[in-house]
């Protein structure tokens, strides 16, 4: 069943009023939750990385 621009523009308007949109505080928070999980991530990739080269250096000996 093919609709009108006009009424898909009408049911777009709908189903966004009905939408909750984060409050700024919220957005701020979240926000800086994700930017306090990926340095955490990188720190936590940089030390088993330098764990694990340490660890096939050793095993390999190539250490000097």
């Amino acid at each position: 069943m093919k609709q009108s621009p006009v009424e898909f523009a009408h049911e777009v308007r709908r189903e966004v009023a009905k939408v909750t949109w984060p409050s700024r505080q919220e957005t701020l928070v979240t926000t800086a939750m994700v930017f306090v999980m990926v340095i955490l991530s990188a720190i936590f990739f940089l030390v088993v990385d330098q764990v694990m080269s340490f660890g096939v250096r050793e095993f390999l000996g190539l250490g000097s």
